[in-house]
Protein backbone atom coordinates (compact mmCIF):
# COMPACT_ATOMS: atom_id res chain seq x y z
CA UNK A 1 0.00 0.00 0.00
CA UNK A 2 2.73 2.48 0.97
CA UNK A 3 4.75 1.66 -2.17
CA UNK A 4 1.72 2.30 -4.37
CA UNK A 5 1.07 5.61 -2.63
CA UNK A 6 4.70 6.70 -3.09
CA UNK A 7 4.60 5.62 -6.74
CA UNK A 8 1.46 7.69 -7.30
CA UNK A 9 3.07 10.70 -5.60
CA UNK A 10 6.10 10.39 -7.87
CA UNK A 11 3.85 10.20 -10.92
CA UNK A 12 1.97 13.30 -9.77
CA UNK A 13 5.26 15.17 -9.23
CA UNK A 14 6.28 14.25 -12.78
CA UNK A 15 3.45 16.49 -14.03
CA UNK A 16 4.86 19.98 -14.13
CA UNK A 17 2.31 22.09 -15.98
CA UNK A 18 4.89 23.18 -18.55
CA UNK A 19 4.26 21.33 -21.81
CA UNK A 20 7.93 20.87 -22.69
CA UNK A 21 8.61 19.21 -19.34
CA UNK A 22 5.38 17.22 -19.27
CA UNK A 23 6.26 15.68 -22.64
CA UNK A 24 9.56 14.41 -21.20
CA UNK A 25 8.94 13.65 -17.54
CA UNK A 26 5.56 11.96 -17.46
CA UNK A 27 6.16 9.51 -20.33
CA UNK A 28 9.61 8.71 -18.92
CA UNK A 29 8.10 8.00 -15.53
CA UNK A 30 5.31 5.85 -16.95
CA UNK A 31 7.55 3.89 -19.31
CA UNK A 32 10.91 3.69 -17.56
CA UNK A 33 10.82 4.47 -13.84
CA UNK A 34 10.31 0.91 -12.67
CA UNK A 35 12.91 -0.40 -15.15
CA UNK A 36 15.80 1.92 -14.27
CA UNK A 37 18.34 1.26 -11.54
CA UNK A 38 17.83 2.36 -7.94
CA UNK A 39 20.54 5.00 -8.44
CA UNK A 40 18.73 6.35 -11.48
CA UNK A 41 15.46 6.36 -9.56
CA UNK A 42 17.11 8.40 -6.85
CA UNK A 43 18.46 10.83 -9.46
CA UNK A 44 14.96 11.10 -10.93
CA UNK A 45 13.55 11.88 -7.50
CA UNK A 46 16.19 14.60 -7.06
CA UNK A 47 15.40 15.88 -10.55
CA UNK A 48 11.77 16.38 -9.59
CA UNK A 49 12.84 18.58 -6.67
CA UNK A 50 14.43 21.10 -9.06
CA UNK A 51 12.80 24.26 -10.35
CA UNK A 52 11.14 24.15 -13.77
CA UNK A 53 13.41 26.83 -15.31
CA UNK A 54 16.47 24.74 -14.36
CA UNK A 55 14.91 21.60 -15.82
CA UNK A 56 14.08 23.43 -19.03
CA UNK A 57 17.68 24.66 -19.31
CA UNK A 58 19.01 21.14 -18.83
CA UNK A 59 16.61 19.45 -21.24
CA UNK A 60 17.20 22.14 -23.88
CA UNK A 61 20.94 21.52 -23.35
CA UNK A 62 21.69 25.14 -22.48
CA UNK A 63 23.28 24.04 -19.20
CA UNK A 64 23.91 20.87 -17.19
CA UNK A 65 23.11 19.80 -13.65
CA UNK A 66 26.03 19.97 -11.22
CA UNK A 67 25.05 16.55 -9.85
CA UNK A 68 26.67 13.85 -12.01
CA UNK A 69 23.80 11.41 -11.48
CA UNK A 70 21.22 13.93 -12.59
CA UNK A 71 23.37 14.95 -15.57
CA UNK A 72 23.64 11.30 -16.66
CA UNK A 73 19.89 10.86 -16.23
CA UNK A 74 19.14 13.98 -18.32
CA UNK A 75 21.38 12.57 -21.06
CA UNK A 76 19.64 9.20 -20.82
CA UNK A 77 16.18 10.81 -21.01
CA UNK A 78 17.15 12.97 -23.99
CA UNK A 79 18.62 9.97 -25.82
CA UNK A 80 15.25 8.22 -25.55
CA UNK A 81 13.44 11.00 -27.40
CA UNK A 82 16.02 11.85 -30.03
CA UNK A 83 15.38 10.50 -33.52
CA UNK A 84 17.63 7.59 -34.43
CA UNK A 85 20.00 8.33 -37.33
Amino acid sequence: MTENLEYNRMRWRSRRGMLELDLLLLPFFDEMYLAITAAQQLSFQKLLEQDDPDLLEWFSQKSRPDDAGMAALVDFMLARVRPKS
